[in-house]
């Protein structure tokens, strides 16, 4: 634990990193995440993006949802026909 593969030894700073991107790998919230390493949400998105693209459910995102009629005016619906 002490040095990594190639001998260098560890430090604080690797340990969180390793620790963030195990969680988000694993899927946690990443406000939780940011809230336990006191980081931004910003800052995780910028340098552990990979570990967060592949949590994105496109299914979710590729939805296409219904569009809203126009509403149309009182005047119109009210006019008696002759």
């Amino acid at each position: 634990m002490r040095s990594d593969r190639e001998g260098n030894p560890r430090t604080l700073y690797s340990l969180r990193h390793a620790y963030i991107s195990f969680r988000l790998s694993e899927g946690a919230d990443i406000y939780q995440v940011a809230k336990n390493c006191r980081t931004s949400v910003e800052m995780i998105e910028k340098y552990y993006a990979s570990h967060i693209k592949d949590r994105l459910d496109t299914l979710s995102l590729n939805v296409s949802r219904p569009k809203k009629k126009p509403k149309s005016d009182a005047k119109d619906e009210a006019s008696p026909s002759l």
